[in-house]
């Protein structure tokens, strides 16, 4: 997976959304000791700085050592590139002990993982019995109706050949996704719960971040400009019209899934 995302890592970290305060709240109200999280397939760190806040200490991990270089570096992360699997006395040996953390998260990569391996690791060092497990994927900007028309037939026509058959569990908000957890205090079910995060974009930067996801590095090595002079032009007329040519807000849908040991 994280070869999907080497050669573009830098515009990854440069356009992803960031992700809403309320759903970093809502998690820490829900995990009963903030001593240590791990933030798993952390990209280029956007979610284990917000976890810095609020928790003693992060372990941040991931596979592609790219993308961890381009983390942002504060004194109680600590970042760890590490393999795709990893046995159980790896992650102890390498990361963290037995029953030693207090949340685990995964922003925007469950859908990735060999999730049978992953929830053994998961089940091994969550702190029993109310250790923690949010997960949560973000699915298409909205930005108006004008240029949401434009985006979804490039979404669901253009870009659709060209991404993995895991990104129909984020097309689905992660409602399918398998979850073996159990609701956290106050909740009825592990979700998917919704949460919205803004990010003001020109168009520029917008067509930087369709340039970061994995159907277009897909795409272009097979040979396919996924932005073409045609389409960045419908892109050009719906994001102008009406004559404003500036930024706009852009809202990304946060689903989260959410449970305990």
């Amino acid at each position: 997976m994280s070869k999907l995302f080497i050669k573009q890592s830098k515009q990854y970290a440069e356009t992803r959304p960031c992700y809403p305060e309320k759903l970093f709240d809502y998690i820490a109200s829900k995990t009963p000791c903030h001593d240590l999280a791990w933030d798993v397939g952390t990209g280029s760190g956007q979610a284990a700085r917000s976890l810095a806040g609020i928790f003693k200490n992060v372990i941040a991990t991931d596979t592609s050592q790219k993308q961890l270089e381009l983390a942002p570096k504060l004194p109680n992360i600590r970042y760890e590139h590490t393999p795709p699997v990893m046995s159980i006395a790896e992650v102890e040996q390498k990361l963290t002990p037995k029953s030693s953390v207090d949340l685990m998260i995964v922003a925007q990569a469950l859908h990735w993982f060999d999730l049978p391996n992953f929830y053994q690791q998961v089940k091994h060092v969550l702190k029993k019995p109310n250790g923690v497990l949010a997960a949560w994927c973000y699915t298409v900007p909205r930005v108006n109706s004008i240029v949401d028309t434009v985006f979804d037939r490039f979404y669901t026509v253009d870009s659709d050949p060209y991404w993995d058959p895991a990104r129909k569990l984020v097309n689905d908000k992660y409602k399918t996704i398998d979850f073996p957890f159990v609701p956290v205090d106050g909740e009825e079910n592990t979700g998917p719960f919704e949460f919205v995060t803004e990010q003001l974009m020109d168009l520029d930067g917008f067509f930087t971040y369709i340039r970061s996801w994995s159907a277009y590095q897909t795409a272009k090595e097979k040979g396919v400009e996924l932005l073409g002079d045609h389409v960045i032009e419908a892109f050009k007329q719906a994001w102008n019209e009406g004559g404003d040519h500036g930024p706009k807000d852009v809202k990304f849908p946060v689903n989260l899934r959410i449970g305990k040991v």
